[in-house]
């Protein structure tokens, strides 16, 4: 029985042998029943088929069969055990049937199995999935049991038809070369007997030959080896009788067909095969067009393989027999020789040129191709508008340009390496023989046109890139300028916003005398110069911004809100230096006309009451805040530091006091008794106003600086939280 008979039941997989072995090396035959009705028929024909595998060896050691009833009904179960004794009773020597988890009730399971050991001829037991190792190793059964062995069905079942398909072949071809074979003794050798080469076996002896090694058989399909070994055996020994027998006749053949063979070869390349190269002179003008001659080249090539392989063989051929031909013979095989060489060498030397020019045009449209991407790709860059959000980004896309711009060059370049290598290939190529040479074709010509016309049309795009390139780095580099310009007034912003800062925090003091108080005032107004100078160069900063936005024809920028915020802040740095500078002006006054009122002898009463005055004014001048144009205010430095500026006013008003006191005293000497009790009086009375008024100044002073510290303490915890 051969398996493509029952191939459909076999795929059924009713039962199967798996490889495993029982402790009695027996071999494991599985039953796995389903929950769909078994045919009995199919069954019985599979287990037909199976027991005819082993040999009676082997069957000799028993079988134990595996009956898995997990998941099929008791009565099917019982079914397949009693047809066993039917179909294979003396090489059963245990039947295992596996119960499901859950056991057929007790009253279909009445039958009991081991009563009937008599009459069945073997041995059955229940036994559920996990104990089925108490009679058989874990590594001889299949996972579906919880073992180890591995077991393909449908690799199985091919490797059987592998076998069956190579027994069958093997036979057939060893019969029909016997038959060949001793055919060939009875007939006398001579050449009209050439025909009998006609006589070929049906099947390919190599190709049996190489299934026979490559078949693997399974563990139980060790013993059909000898077999194997033997049918090989046979048929190479046919196989080889047979190869000999068409040696002999070849080499009857062969003189004859040799000269035939030449002149066919030599006039197939001097004919077809010329033509098909001289109708395959253009280079295309693209790369699709190129790879469409390539792939016909490589089918000309393919033509002249053939008949290179043909020049080969016959050169073997004449080799061979040179070393063993007649005189006659062999002068007329060396001039075959020849002339087949020089024909091939030619022809060769044409299909090499060829090959060479469509590589060269291949590299040319490629390079072409991707420089015209390039340009595509550098022209897009180019039309598309510049909108970066600072200048590293424009940096870096005019980085990108120029690495484009030089990708393209190295492109042009190579292009220009590649368009010369393919004309001077084009020009190098071998010519015909004398009288088949003509001038060069109208497509060689359009060839040699199309690569210089190719070649100059990239020269001028690439021409026109680069101007393109140059007006889009100006505008990047504009653009550059913009942005610096703009960091470059937001800087000149801060700048002047710190000088303000300064302004108000630490030029508090008045100087003690006339010559520092104009020392600061000297040193005031260059410090306004510099602010002035920071001032201008913010204002120039941002007028460029402004050219530079017309000259790009961008839209406003962020920068809109920069020269309002310069102007505000110039505002009210020239208010608080306008106000520093009276205040130094007036102390100036101050210190100058209290020095001449006690640096003279003789000082009128007007001089003193302008001293007086002067003084006055200036601390109150220096407990005014600074009002902004917006309306905010903004005081000199701490309050502390403004109660140091007032003492030294202070302390120079009472030695300007003492002075009068002095000059009053004088004048008292002068006018006698009299006026001394009344000069006495008024000056007591003057005393007491100007302590008075330096009392209020100080506790003045100090609400104002406990009211700093207040607010001091009041931001601080702001910050803080």
């Amino acid at each position: 029985m051969e398996a493509t008979t029952i191939l459909p039941i076999l795929k059924k997989k009713l039962a199967f042998l798996s490889g495993g072995k029982d402790r009695r090396s027996g071999l494991i035959l599985t039953i796995p029943l389903s929950s769909d009705q078994t045919s009995m028929e199919e069954l019985s024909a599979t287990l037909d088929y199976l027991l005819s595998i082993p040999s009676e060896k082997c069957k000799a050691r028993g079988f134990t069969v595996i009956v898995d009833g997990r998941k099929s009904q008791w009565n099917t179960v019982k079914t397949v055990v009693l047809m066993l004794q039917n179909v294979i009773p003396p090489e059963v020597s245990l039947v295992c049937v596996v119960k499901p988890d859950e056991f057929w009730d007790k009253k279909v399971t009445h039958f009991c199995f081991w009563k009937e050991k008599d009459r069945l001829g073997f041995e059955v037991i229940l036994v559920s999935a996990n104990k089925l190792t108490r009679y058989i190793e874990p590594c001889q059964l299949t996972d579906d049991f919880g073992g180890s062995l591995d077991y393909d069905h449908i690799d199985w079942l091919n490797k059987r038809l592998v076998f069956e398909k190579f027994t069958k072949e093997s036979t057939s071809l060893l019969d029909e070369l016997s038959i060949i074979n001793d055919a060939d003794k009875s007939s006398s050798v001579d050449k009209d007997k050439s025909a009998d080469c006609a006589l070929l076996p049906s099947f390919d002896p190599e190709t049996v030959l190489q299934t026979g090694p490559a078949w693997c058989p399974m563990e139980e399909e060790l013993l059909a080896q000898p077999q194997v070994m033997k049918l090989l055996d046979s048929l190479r020994e046919q196989y080889t009788r047979y190869q000999e027998l068409c040696r002999q006749r070849n080499k009857r053949t062969q003189l004859d067909e040799i000269h035939a063979k030449v002149m066919q070869v030599v006039t197939w390349l001097q004919g077809p095969g010329s033509e098909l190269l001289k109708t395959q002179q253009t280079i295309g003008d693209s790369m699709r067009s190129a790879q469409a001659l390539q792939q016909k080249h490589e089918e000309i090539e393919s033509q002249h393989s053939e008949w290179f392989a043909v020049y080969v063989e016959l050169n073997q051929q004449i080799a061979a027999l040179l070393s063993t031909g007649e005189e006659e013979e062999v002068a007329e095989l060396k001039a075959l020789q020849q002339q087949l060489s020089d024909v091939c060498y030619r022809q060769a030397a044409q299909l090499e040129s060829r090959q060479n020019v469509l590589q060269a045009a291949q590299g040319f449209h490629t390079t072409t191709q991707e420089l015209s991407q390039q340009l595509d790709g550098l022209l897009g860059m180019l039309c598309a508008d510049v909108a970066p959000a600072d200048g590293a980004s424009i940096q870096q896309n005019l980085k990108l340009l120029e690495e484009k711009l030089q990708t393209v060059e190295a492109g042009l370049a190579s292009l220009r390496q590649k368009g010369a290598l393919l004309l001077e290939q084009m020009c190098s190529q071998p010519s015909w023989p004398l009288e088949e040479t003509e001038s060069p074709t109208t497509e060689q010509q359009d060839s040699v046109q199309h690569i210089q016309s190719v070649m100059e049309d990239m020269q001028l795009r690439k021409q026109r890139c680069e101007d393109m390139v140059d007006v889009r780095r100006l505008k990047m580099l504009q653009m550059v300028q913009l942005f610096k310009c703009e960091e470059d007034a937001l800087q000149a912003v801060e700048w002047l916003g710190e000088l303000l800062d300064a302004l108000l925090k630490t030029h508090v003091r008045l100087g003690d005398d006339s010559q520092e108080t104009r020392t600061m005032l000297d040193k005031h107004r260059k410090f306004v110069d510099v602010a002035q100078s920071t001032y201008d160069y913010g204002r120039q900063l941002l007028q460029a911004t402004v050219v530079l936005c017309q000259s790009l024809r961008c839209t406003t920028r962020s920068s809109g809100d920069t020269l309002p915020r310069l102007n505000r802040v110039w505002k009210q740095f020239s208010v608080s230096a306008e106000e520093r500078q009276q205040r130094l002006e007036l102390a100036l006054n101050f210190h100058t006309a209290a020095e001449r009122v006690l640096q003279q002898e003789r000082v009128e009463a007007e001089s003193l009451d302008e001293v007086d005055s002067l003084g006055k004014t200036l601390l109150d001048r220096l407990t005014m805040p600074v009002i902004f144009p917006d309306g905010s205010e903004q005081f000199f430095g701490s309050p502390g530091d403004t109660a140091a500026a007032a003492e030294g006013v202070r302390e120079r008003l009472l030695l300007v006091e003492e002075r009068r006191l002095q000059l009053q005293e004088a004048r008292l000497h002068n006018d006698g008794d009299e006026g001394e009790e009344e000069v006495l009086n008024g000056q007591d009375a003057r005393l007491d106003v100007i302590g008075e008024e330096l009392n209020e100044k100080e506790d003045q002073d100090e609400e104002e600086e406990d009211a700093g510290q207040r607010g001091e303490d009041l931001e601080r915890a702001t910050q803080d939280c």
